[in-house]
């Protein structure tokens, strides 16, 4: 899908109707690729759609070839997108407060980017209530993470393990289980016609489809060191040593070249897969061109040793894709239910605590070349049969625990219920700049 952005100059900028509660965003451009941008997107989108909200968003995490302000067509004056560099900086936030007056700020993402934000708690929460899309990856609880938590006044959690996170390091903060979810419309299974199409026009260098059903497994991922991209392609060769290199593809639809990753083309020059075994998907796709690559994958990779969520796995398994993941984050719950599997998942062979300043531990999750590698022929040598029951499995789990309309009715239930509790600016309420406390003098 195409969106029109529409530059606007900052002095014709009207406001929205009064009666629209106003909501600032700071989170990854919403028409961004990113799994943040689009889940803010479609947030975004299911309160426009009520009527009843508008929006300012600072459109960061991406580069801009031009920060003037835009709108589409669509929404025109309840959709205005500041692009950023960042997430903004604590003068935007004050600039927009003062202009905008928003009666509510949306975040989302790793706390780590938002420290400078709740530096400001006091300016900003006295007038309007912080409601966090919070993303955590691993254990054990991060308890320094409990002075962030209790800056919000609400935290809706992108995964079980973020929720149990959340209830466990700042139970008296509100929070909520509010898992992300896929445009159905979109990402949806495609008929063999469609699918051979596809391939005879996109992938003809693969091998003659008319004659042969090459397997082709996925990777969709930001090429980056916590993807373990890799070791995907040097265990996949391993894989192909075994199985032969004429059997099956790997197509990467990544940055070879990112700088925040590996020379993945480099790498597969040096082991030789150079005769269509590893194919690199570069350009930027529409939502639609990326449904249909999950629908001519057989299985869809992510052995991530870090990971929030993984919207790639989610959108192949809505296109009957099963996959083959790391039991870590919220890609274990998206491979089961906890009785059926929709796909491999692969336990960790090492849990290493690692870390930063910021983030002083956290675990790890590697899996094994051996685990990996045996994932591989084990989907190889199902069954198309058997291969096509993990897929309609898996659209069920998708169409029952990750349904869009519950998404979409959650996030207005929400912000809906925040803004009626919560209130803003001259109504105000269940928020104090002070506490009392009681202090123990001995001497």
């Amino acid at each position: 899908m195409t969106i029109e952005l529409s530059p606007v100059s900052l002095d014709l900028l009207e406001e929205p109707t009064k009666e629209k509660i106003k909501v600032l965003v700071l989170s990854d451009h919403p028409f961004s690729p990113s799994g943040v941008g689009t889940q803010t997107n479609y947030m975004i989108s299911a309160l426009l759609k009520t009527g009843k909200f508008s929006f300012v968003c600072l459109g960061g995490a991406v580069k801009h070839n031009d920060y003037s302000p835009v709108q589409t067509e669509q929404w025109g004056n309840d959709l205005t997108i500041f692009p950023v560099d960042g997430y903004g900086s604590q003068e935007m936030v004050r600039n927009i407060l003062r202009r905008d007056r928003p009666d509510i700020i949306w975040i989302m993402t790793d706390p780590r980017f938002w420290g400078w934000l709740w530096q400001m708690e006091d300016e900003i929460r006295s007038n309007v209530p912080i409601v966090y899309y919070h993303v955590w990856d691993n254990y054990p609880y991060p308890k320094f993470n409990k002075t962030y938590y209790e800056c919000n006044d609400f935290i809706a959690c992108i995964s079980k393990l973020t929720h149990d996170v959340v209830q466990n390091v700042a139970p008296g903060i509100p929070n909520e289980y509010v898992p992300h979810a896929v445009e159905p419309n979109v990402f949806s299974k495609h008929s063999d016609e469609e699918i051979l199409k596809f391939k005879k026009e996109h992938f003809s260098n693969m091998c003659d489809w008319e004659k042969e059903d090459k397997f082709v497994f996925f990777w969709n991922n930001r090429n980056a060191r916590r993807k373990m991209s890799g070791s995907v392609i040097y265990w996949f060769k391993e894989f192909l040593d075994e199985v032969g290199h004429d059997k099956a593809s790997l197509i990467m639809h990544t940055d070879p070249k990112d700088t925040h990753g590996q020379d993945l083309e480099a790498i597969a020059i040096e082991l030789g897969l150079i005769g269509g075994q590893v194919i690199f998907s570069t350009s930027k796709q529409t939502s639609e061109t990326l449904a249909k690559l999950y629908n001519i994958a057989d299985c869809t990779i992510n052995i991530s040793d870090a990971e929030g969520f993984g919207l790639a796995t989610l959108e192949s398994l809505a296109c009957g894709t099963p996959i083959i993941v790391n039991m870590t984050g919220g890609l274990q719950e998206q491979v089961t239910d906890g009785k059926e599997w929709f796909g491999i998942g692969l336990q960790p062979s090492s849990k290493a605590v690692i870390g930063s300043q910021p983030v002083p531990y956290i675990y790890e999750d590697r899996v094994s070349k051996e685990d990996y590698i045996n994932a591989l022929k084990q989907m190889i040598n199902m069954s198309k049969e058997e291969r096509e029951e993990l897929g309609r499995k898996g659209m069920k789990h998708i169409e029952k625990n990750y349904n869009f309309d519950t998404f979409e009715k959650q996030w207005v239930d929400i912000m809906t219920n925040i803004h009626e509790n919560c209130g803003s600016w001259n109504s105000r309420k269940k928020y104090k700049a002070w506490q009392i406390a009681e202090i123990n003098n001995e001497n």
